[in-house]
């Protein structure tokens, strides 16, 4: 299965060195019934951007828990067994924002790893101001598009 992993660039560069996997239980995202049936004129491709994007609203969400991450959104995009996937996250509701939300249930290993999205480092200052509070920041962030690197890239993503 496909899942939309927000993490931090701490987290993945562990991930790279060897250090640690992406731990689990974890919040992700996917391309769930409940998203198809929210975008039903959405092709495939547009159906998991929408699954990506929500994955990027959690990466902010994750930022501000992890304040001595560098400060930009990552979304690792991930293959794993449908047995490692739970559907739904524990204590969420339902709603439009929780229809793609799915619990991993196993830690992520690099091999996992299809591709990363991650800002632009010139969103550094958007990112901090939206951790802030600033809604203009948080706009101009949903304005932004995240650069995307092939796994065997992730080692150049600036940080």
């Amino acid at each position: 299965m496909r899942l939309y992993l927000p993490a931090t660039l701490d987290e993945l560069d562990d991930l790279l060195r060897g250090r640690a996997p992406l731990p689990a239980p974890r919040r992700a995202h996917a391309v769930t019934p409940g998203l198809v049936a929210l975008l039903p004129e959405e092709d495939e491709e547009g159906v998991e951007f929408a699954a990506q994007l929500m994955a990027a609203d959690d990466a902010l969400v994750l930022l501000a828990s992890r304040p001595s991450a560098p400060g930009l959104r990552l979304v690792v995009t991930v293959e794993v067994a449908d047995s490692a996937v739970a559907a739904g996250a524990e204590g969420e509701g339902v709603d439009d924002e929780a229809v793609s939300l799915v619990t991993l249930l196993e830690p992520v290993s690099r091999d996992d790893v299809v591709c990363a999205h991650v800002d632009e480092p010139a969103a550094r200052d958007e990112v901090a101001r939206a951790l802030d509070g600033d809604d203009a920041a948080l706009d101009a962030l949903a304005e932004r598009d995240l650069l995307w690197y092939d796994a065997t890239e992730l080692d150049r993503i600036p940080r």
